[in-house]
C-alpha cells in the first residue's frame, strides 16, 4: 500500500458492506424502469432527480393477465384435470396442456411441475393409482405441446428418483417433473450464461473442463488445457483472457456428449443437440488481470455467477473482490469448494465456517445451503429465484465427488433475468473479431428487442461520438447460424463494410432511426461508496464500467463537499476519452486500486449552470 494512505477501519468497512446489500437491491428496482435506445432521457427542467425521467410502468402487473381473471366460469382445479378419466377426457387433456405451456412460457421452454401439490401449495394427496395417471395425463400434455417430461423426485411411489420422507405421517403421492419443449429452432434454445469467478489457483479452468467435456482431472491441471486460448496461459497454468465454454442439455435432460470416449464435440455440434445451453464465461483470478474480470462479469450479462473456493485456501485474495462485485451486481451467487480430495477435514472446516460468515455478513445476506444429495439439490435448484439463497457444492475434479449433483444443478437451474423482446433493439459490443471470408464481426448480448439477419443497423459511438450505418450480413449464435435473435440471448453479428479497426468493445448496435442516438461525455448517476481509504473529491478518477464500456472517468461535481466509504451521494462524471451511449438507469461500477464504488445513472449530460453543490462552485477551477 502506498505510503501516506490511510487503512480502512473495520467500522468504515462494516459501515460499506451495511450499505452494499439495500443499494444493490434499489439498483435492481430502477433498472426495470430504463428508458429503451430512440427514447429521449435527457434530463427533465426540475434538474437531477432520484427518480428516473422516463413514466413508471408496472410490468409486475402483466401477470394479472395470464391469470384468467375474467368474468367467465370459475377454471376446473388442477386436480380434476390431472385425474379425469371420463368422457370429456380427451378435451380437459386440451386444458391441461394450456396449462402446461403456460408455464413453459413463463420459464423461456422449461418447467418444474409438482406434481401432486396445489398451485397454493395444499397437497393433493394422491393414492399410487392416482400419481400414475396424473403422471400418465401430464406426459400426454406434454407430447402435445413436442414437451418432455422426466422425474426428478418422487415421495411415497417408490423407484430410483424416491426421496426421503420428512413426514412419515404423509403418505400421499407426489414429486417434481422438469418438463422441456423441443426448440423449433436453433435460436429457441434456452440460454443460461454463469460466469465463473474465483481466486487464482482455485480451480476455475479445471472445473470448466471436467464439467464440459467430461472424465477427471488428473490432478496436475489435464482438464484444463484444452480450455485455454493463449500460450502464456498454458505455460504458466493461469487464465489472463476472458474464457467461454458451453454445456448442452437435450430435451430428456441429458448431457449432450460424444458417444466416443474422449472425442470432444464441436460448439455446433452441442447447439444442434441441445434444448438448454449452460454459456460459461470462464474469468481471471490473478489480481494484475483484475480490469479483465470486472469486463468479463458486467458485458457478458451473466443470470448467475458461480464462486469458486479452493478447499485448501479458503476464501482469499480475488475471491472476496469477485464476490462483492457479484453482490454489487445483485447476480444470484452460488458456490463450489474445489479440491476436497486433498484437504485435510480440520482446513476444510476452516474454510466453510469463513464462507458461512462471510455470505451471512450485513453485505451479502445471504443464507448458503451445503447440498449433499441428489434431494437437497433439486430442493435448492427449485427455490433458486429466490436471491436469498446460495448453494454450496464441495466437489473433487480428480475422484468426481458431487459432480453428479452440480450438472443435475445447472440442468434445473431455472432462468433468470429481465429482457424485453418487444421493446426496441439495443446490442452491447463485448468482443470484436476479422473472420477470413466473412469481414468484421462483433459479439456481445441482446439488451432487448428482436433483429434479422439483413437489417441495416447504426454502431457506435466512435472517438468523435458518431455512429456508422451498417447491414448485418448474418447471424450466428454458439457458431450456429441463425435468421434473428433475440433480447436476453448472446450473438454474434457480421457487419458489412465496416473495417475491425472501426469496432471496440463497448460500443453498441442500434436501429437505424430517423433522428441518430445521442451520446454523452458527461452523466449523473447516484453512486455508493462500498471502499475508499481517505475522502473523494472532485476531479478525483477511476476506471469506470457501464456494461461493456470500460474508460477512466473525472469526478466534476458532488452533491456535498466530499464523501466517504459508506456514503450515497450524486455524483457528475466525465469520461476522459471520449463520449458513449447511455440511458438512464444503467449500472454502473467504478474502481480504482482499492477504491470501489457502485452506482445507477440518474441523467445523461451535465448543465453547469445547474450544479449538484452550488455552495462550491466558488472553489472549483
Amino acid at each position: 500500500m502506498p505510503a501516506g494512505v490511510q487503512k480502512q477501519t473495520p467500522h468504515e468497512r462494516r459501515k460499506g458492506e451495511s450499505a452494499l446489500s439495500e443499494f444493490a437491491d434499489y439498483v435492481e428496482k430502477q433498472q426495470l424502469r430504463r428508458p429503451f435506445p430512440g427514447r429521449d432521457s435527457a434530463p427533465s427542467d426540475s434538474g437531477y432527480g432520484t427518480e428516473s425521467a422516463m413514466t413508471e410502468g408496472h410490468p409486475e402487473l402483466d401477470i394479472l393477465d395470464s391469470l384468467g381473471l375474467t368474468d367467465a366460469p370459475a377454471h376446473v382445479r388442477l386436480k380434476q384435470l390431472l385425474l379425469d378419466v371420463g368422457d370429456d377426457a380427451e378435451v380437459t387433456l386440451q386444458q391441461l396442456s394450456s396449462i402446461v405451456q403456460n408455464r413453459l412460457l413463463e420459464g423461456h421452454g422449461e418447467a418444474l411441475f409438482d406434481l401432486g401439490q396445489d398451485d397454493n401449495g395444499e397437497t393433493m394427496a394422491f393414492s399410487k393409482e392416482q400419481w400414475d395417471v396424473a403422471l400418465d395425463r401430464i406426459r400426454r400434455a406434454s407430447q402435445i405441446l413436442k414437451a418432455e417430461c422426466r422425474i426428478l423426485i418422487t415421495r411415497n411411489v417408490g423407484g430410483s428418483e424416491e426421496a426421503e420422507v420428512k413426514n412419515e405421517k404423509d403418505k400421499s403421492c407426489g414429486g417434481k417433473l422438469l418438463i422441456r419443449q423441443m426448440p423449433e429452432t436453433t435460436e429457441d434454445v434456452i440460454e443460461t450464461r454463469i460466469a465463473v469467478v474465483g481466486n487464482v489457483d482455485a480451480g476455475k479452468s479445471t472445473m470448466l473442463g471436467v464439467l464440459v467435456k467430461g472424465g477427471l482431472d488428473d490432478g496436475r491441471g489435464k482438464a484444463r488445457v484444452n480450455l485455454f486460448r493463449h500460450k502464456h496461459e498454458v505455460e504458466s497454468g493461469r487464465t489472463s483472457s476472458v474464457g467461454m465454454e458451453i454445456m448442452g442439455f437435450d430435451v430428456h435432460g441429458d448431457i449432450v456428449a460424444s458417444n466416443v470416449p474422449g472425442r470432444k464435440l464441436s460448439w455446433e455440434e452441442i447447439g444442434k443437440r441441445s434444448a438448454k445451453v449452460i454459456s460459461f464465461t470462464d474469468l481471471a483470478g490473478h489480481e494484475r488481470y483484475l480490469r479483465t474480470t470486472v469486463f468479463g462479469l458486467l458485458s457478458s450479462s451473466p443470470n448467475y455467477c458461480l464462486l469458486m473456493v479452493a478447499a485448501n485456501n479458503g476464501l482469499i485474495g480475488m475471491s472476496k473482490e469477485h464476490l462483492g462485485i457479484a453482490l454489487a451486481l445483485n447476480v444470484p451467487v452460488m458456490v463450489v469448494i474445489t479440491k476436497i480430495d486433498i484437504c485435510p477435514p480440520q482446513i476444510l472446516q476452516n474454510t466453510i465456517t469463513t464462507l458461512t460468515r462471510i455470505l451471512k455478513s450485513p453485505g451479502a445476506k445471504k443464507i448458503p445451503i451445503f447440498i449433499k444429495n441428489r434431494d437437497q439439490t433439486i430442493e435448492t435448484a427449485t427455490q433458486f429465484v429466490s436471491q436469498r439463497i446460495c448453494p454450496v457444492f464441495q466437489v473433487s475434479n480428480v475422484t468426481g465427488e458431487s459432480l453428479d449433483l452440480v450438472r443435475t444443478f445447472l440442468n434445473i437451474l431455472p432462468h433468470h433475468g429481465n429482457y424485453d423482446a418487444q421493446a426496441p433493439f439495443e446490442f452491447h459490443v463485448n468482443d470484436t473479431f476479422s473472420v477470413p471470408f466473412v469481414g468484421t464481426v462483433v459479439s456481445g448480448v441482446v439488451k432487448s428487442g428482436v433483429i434479422h439477419a439483413g437489417d441495416t443497423v447504426l454502431i457506435g459511438p466512435d472517438g468523435l461520438g458518431q455512429f456508422t450505418t451498417t447491414n448485418i450480413r448474418s447471424i450466428e449464435r454458439k457458431r450456429i447460424p441463425v435468421p434473428m435473435c433475440a433480447a436476453g440471448q448472446s450473438a454474434s453479428f457480421a457487419l458489412k463494410r465496416v473495417k475491425r479497426k472501426e469496432v471496440r468493445k463497448g460500443m453498441v448496435v442500434l436501429p437505424k432511426l430517423d433522428t441518430p442516438p445521442k451520446v454523452y461525455r458527461e452523466f449523473v448517476a447516484e453512486v455508493l461508496i462500498l471502499s475508499h481509504a481517505t475522502t473523494i473529491r472532485t476531479k478525483y478518477q477511476a476506471m469506470l464500467h457501464v456494461g461493456p464500456i470500460s474508460q477512466t472517468c473525472a469526478i466534476i461535481d458532488i452533491d456535498r463537499d466530499h464523501i466517504r466509504t459508506g456514503d450515497r451521494a450524486m455524483v457528475a462524471f466525465q469520461f476522459v476519452q471520449r463520449p458513449e451511449y447511455l440511458a438512464v438507469g444503467d449500472r454502473i461500477l467504478f474502481r480504482e486500486g482499492r477504491t470501489k464504488g457502485l452506482g445507477l445513472v440518474k441523467a445523461v449530460g451535465y448543465d453547469e449552470r445547474k450544479p449538484l453543490n452550488p455552495a462550491a462552485l466558488g472553489e472549483r477551477g
